[in-house]
């Protein structure tokens, strides 16, 4: 058990509790960030976030709301995106969290709706920025910076540590915390999540929010002082932020980075660091189990004297969402887990649950908060799942709805960024609505929340949220395609799988080969993200559509790849290593429903 966190007395501002960990002796010298063989101690991230502040006061000049205070960022996890984020803290400025996966018209919308007037990118990155830095609204050239992380030499005025170095100090400078009016309200990261239209949606995060999420996870995962977190999801992500660098800074306590998650990498991280918890998305723990599993063999002997049984393991829980209750158990066992905490949420965080120990296996934890109900499409409460002899849910149709929050207020949901349609979208008539489905299970007089996927307009998949309709516009693309619909497939593993429905133009034909290269050029070259590549095609004469002429998408999604519903639909899909698609015939989906099996995900290709 790791020991109590020392009290800082401080207000709930982000700059304010750094500044009480740099100066409480217990946590001063000590580390706070790992990463390789560097080390930064709390006092030495102050110093560099002080140094950042005075930067963006510089660089920003006079701020109003013409010229706001807002800075973007592109960044893979450095130890200099968190001095940023610190940075930003102190100055009293907004930090964009960009995602590196965008690209095009999608990369340039998001930098211009943000109006951000600094942006730091990763030389990695720089290509694609500078694909569109002409269609750039409100960021002055000499503000484009550039964090060197390719071994290519740069100019000195769009070196971003260079700057910094020149203009208010060396690294190794301790200077007095700029002037600038920071409240626990003002907005400090601004972190996108896609809309079901349009551009990603940004939802505001205030100094409060970004602590207080830190504040609950710490304690219902009895965090202490000697706890290492380990974060390895994109620091751009809720996931990382809320879940990893937060908690683990409220407790005084270390967090290990790695620039970008590596299966491969994860047990030497973990071992090298004394990592004792992981913020997780579904599918990585999944990558990290196999990983495993290839390099001992699947020998369970090896794994326990190699992992288990390691003194250097220290790993003691994981927090995330996603994960299938057999690779939980199994990556419990392998770690010798204390706990595994499966949790519900989002970046807006209206709405949370947090699995602990009992709770129903499957399950995301206990809803409570009364306002959390199951509505259904009527805005009707839904009735509670009911379980047949197998386990199974008997009354799936009835049971499982929108996960909403019916109240006055919107917890810690603060709105999106100068998005008023998307706000009133979500919080309309006094009900805050998730875009999630789920079920309740009742135990014991406790209501207990399943996770059941997304509504059709959403996708999720690697705990990433986007939108239908952008990957539908993508693939409308293509020459051969004259309508296009895309949604949300089960998936064995976690979250869901992209899948398409395509209707063809006049006289073309499907080439799996050629659709799928088309694709793979689209995510490197165009404006699609990896995540978004399809894994499941499917052809259809035509569809059927709504009375305001929309896609009837419910119905594709409903019957998804299943086999034994669409016996002769032409279906095609690809497999982790292929580079075409392939048919996928009923022995395939066999083969597949064994692994859902498996998994205890079956349920899901029967809804």
């Amino acid at each position: 058990m790791s020991r109590a966190a020392p009290v800082f007395e401080a207000p709930m501002t982000v700059c304010a509790q750094i500044e009480a960990r740099a100066e409480h002796p217990a946590t001063e010298g000590k580390s706070y960030l790992l990463q390789g063989e560097r080390t930064w101690t709390y006092r030495r991230y102050r110093d560099e976030s002080v140094r950042h502040a005075h930067f963006l006061q510089r660089r920003l000049g006079a701020c109003d709301d013409a010229r706001p205070a807002h800075v973007a960022m592109l960044l893979e996890n450095h130890f200099e995106l968190l001095a940023l984020y610190g940075g930003c803290a102190y100055a009293g400025a907004t930090l964009f969290g960009v995602n590196t996966g965008l690209r095009g018209d999608v990369l340039a919308g998001v930098l211009n709706q943000s109006r951000a007037r600094v942006l730091v990118v990763d030389e990695r990155f720089l290509p694609e920025v500078e694909k569109v830095v002409a269609r750039l609204e409100h960021l002055d050239p000499e503000n484009l910076l550039v964090f060197a992380t390719g071994g290519d030499e740069l100019s000195p005025e769009r070196d971003w540590l260079a700057r910094v170095a020149d203009e208010v100090g060396a690294a190794d400078s301790s200077l007095d915390a700029p002037a600038a009016d920071v409240t626990p309200e003002s907005n400090l990261m601004v972190i996108y999540t896609s809309g079901t239209t349009g551009l990603p949606k940004g939802i505001n995060n205030n100094h409060f929010k970004l602590l207080a999420t830190g504040v609950g996870v710490s304690r219902a995962a009895e965090m202490g002082f000697d706890d290492v977190g380990y974060t390895c999801m994109p620091l751009f992500h809720s996931n990382s932020m809320f879940v990893g660098v937060s908690p683990n800074f409220w407790v005084g306590g270390s967090v290990a980075l790695r620039e970008r998650f590596s299966a491969s990498g994860f047990v030497p991280d973990v071992l090298k660091h004394g990592v004792t918890g992981w913020n997780y998305v579904g599918e990585p723990v999944h990558y990290v189990l196999n990983a495993i599993e290839a390099e001992y063999g699947g020998n369970e002997d090896r794994i326990r004297a190699e992992i288990t049984e390691n003194p250097a393991n220290r790993l003691r829980f994981a927090v995330g969402n996603g994960a299938s209750p057999p690779d939980i158990d199994r990556f419990m066992r392998w770690f010798a887990l204390e706990e595994m905490y499966e949790l519900y949420g989002s970046t807006e965080a209206a709405i949370s649950t947090f699995r602990k120990k009992g709770d129903p296996r499957g399950s995301v934890g206990e809803i409570t908060d009364e306002a959390v109900r199951i509505l259904d499409e009527q805005g009707r409460e839904c009735p509670p799942a009911e379980l047949d002899s197998d386990g199974k849910i008997a009354n799936y149709a009835e049971a499982v709805g929108e996960i909403c929050r019916r109240a006055a207020d919107t917890s810690l949901f603060q709105g999106y960024f100068d998005n008023a349609d998307a706000n009133r979208s979500k919080y309309r008539d006094g009900v805050y609505h998730s875009g999630d489905l789920g079920h309740v299970l009742l135990r014991d007089g406790r209501r207990y929340l399943f996770f059941d996927g997304r509504t059709d307009d959403w996708i999720r998949k690697d705990g990433e949220n986007f939108s239908a309709a952008q990957v539908a516009r993508i693939v409308q693309e293509h020459p051969d395609v004259d309508l296009a619909a895309a949604y949300g497939a089960p998936c064995a593993v976690s979250d869901e799988l992209v899948m398409v429905a395509l209707r063809l133009a006049p006289e073309r034909d499907f080439d799996p080969r050629r659709f799928f290269a088309w694709c793979d050029a689209q995510c490197s070259e165009g404006a699609m993200d990896r995540k978004w590549f399809p894994d499941f095609v499917r052809l259809v004469d035509d569809f059927t559509f709504t009375q305001t002429q929309k896609i009837l998408v419910r119905e594709l999604k409903r019957d998804h790849f299943h086999r034994e519903r669409l016996p002769d639909a032409p279906l095609f899909w690809r497999r982790r290593g292929d580079t075409e698609f392939r048919p996928f015939s009923a022995a395939d989906f066999a083969s597949l429903r064994e692994r859902f099996a498996a998994a205890e995900r079956d349920g899901l290709l029967e809804v």
